[in-house]
């Protein structure tokens, strides 16, 4: 763990120019709770503090990338987050979408390393990275109208601009599960590996990207934001 950086559901690790963030809740599949989602806000927050991190990887810890909202521990936002200075739906999904942006607004490049389980406020949070790297027995479903809600995390607006409009319509209306196949084809992710080799294939990217000019990554990675965000904030 990163030293000054101390979450149990988050952990931070950096080496040379690249950080490695983990969500770490092996049990729950990396289930996101109040804690969790607090971990992720610290995480982003800890790398755009070190000057010398150049890309990110985001991954979770054991079987799964995130299963998506941890309805064992709560069934609306508001109970999520009673213990904190806010109430009502309307700023708890607020709050959950603006910790998933900040992956977006990083000035540096996030690479999403998806292992396993990739679900719901999951998927969200991988939408909200810059490039998206898959394992083979990975699978995605945006499934929140089984449940009688809406993906209200940024997935109705960033996976219609990943997928295009039609393929997000079709995933989102049904809630239907993809493989990593699939999610290829759709050009969800980029690239797909065997899932031993998934890890090493992302910290090979990012010491690539991590090689070029980090003043010109990142006013590129500005520029394209600006063009692929336009409106975001509508929906």
């Amino acid at each position: 763990m990163r030293k000054g950086f101390k979450h149990d559901t988050v952990l931070l690790e950096i080496t040379d120019t690249i950080a490695t963030i983990i969500m770490n809740r092996p049990e729950r599949l990396n289930a996101l709770n109040t804690e969790l989602w607090q971990g992720l806000e610290e995480a982003a927050k800890a790398v755009e503090a070190e000057s010398k991190v150049r890309v990110a990887i985001l991954t979770g810890a054991g079987r799964a990338f995130s299963s998506g909202l941890d309805i064992k521990e709560s069934k609306s936002p508001e109970d999520m987050l009673a213990g904190m200075e806010f109430r009502g739906a309307f700023e708890a999904v607020k709050y959950f979408r603006d910790v998933f942006s900040l992956y977006q607004s990083l000035p540096i490049p996030v690479i999403a390393a998806i292992n396993g389980a990739c679900i719901g406020g999951g998927m969200e949070v991988a939408l909200a990275c810059d490039i998206r790297l898959a394992a083979e027995d990975a699978v995605f479903s945006i499934p929140e109208v089984v449940y009688g809600i809406i993906p209200d995390c940024g997935g109705t607006q960033r996976l219609p601009r990943v997928v295009g409009p039609g393929i997000a319509r079709e995933l989102i209306y049904t809630g239907r599960k993809i493989d990593a196949g699939e999610a290829l084809r759709i050009r969800l992710v980029d690239h797909v590996y065997p899932a031993a080799q998934l890890m090493d294939e992302a910290r090979k990217l990012a010491a690539e990207i991590a090689s070029r000019s980090p003043a010109a990554v990142q006013a590129t990675k500005r520029a394209m934001n600006v063009a692929m965000s336009s409106g975001l904030e509508a929906g």
